[in-house]
């Protein structure tokens, strides 16, 4: 078993097959799923039935650009709880995502966070087995040399 790494409540996260760089999630142990900003999420059929979701992201803190259109397949359609109590029925997508040095696969529902303050929510489902969170540190995995910090 591998050794698990420390995140902090914040962290840059690059999720590698949706072309998305980086975008800086808030971890949440009480998220269940993890969650990310879509601005538009329109599903659609390939030509061999699979079903697939296009969105628009915008992946960095309160700005509309850069707007990036990406691509999933979905994995489900779930009905997910906010810390509100508010319910919606969201598209489901699994992807890897690399936190650190580290590749994890996720599940990650698709809703608009334009209004909250982190466009990604890392949930603990994604962060099981592999990581340990301390509330008192922000970024503490080494994040892309591009990155600046607001």
């Amino acid at each position: 078993m591998t050794e698990k790494k420390v995140v902090g409540w914040r962290e840059a996260i690059c999720l590698p097959a949706l072309g998305v760089d980086e975008v800086i999630a808030k971890v949440d142990t009480g998220a269940r799923t993890s969650a990310l900003h879509a601005y538009f999420v329109e599903p659609f059929t390939k030509e061999n039935g699979e079903e697939w979701v296009r969105f628009g992201l915008h992946p960095i803190r309160k700005q509309q650009t850069p707007e990036l259109i990406v691509e999933a397949k979905v994995k489900d359609r779930r009905k997910v709880s906010d810390s509100g109590g508010h319910s919606e029925d969201r598209y489901v997508i699994e992807t890897d995502l690399l936190l650190g040095n580290q590749t994890v696969r996720a599940e990650i529902t698709l809703t608009d966070r334009e209004s909250m303050a982190y466009r990604m929510l890392l949930g603990r489902t994604a962060l099981r087995g592999h990581f340990i969170v301390d509330s008192d540190l922000s970024y503490a995995l080494s994040k892309p040399q591009s990155h600046q910090i607001d």
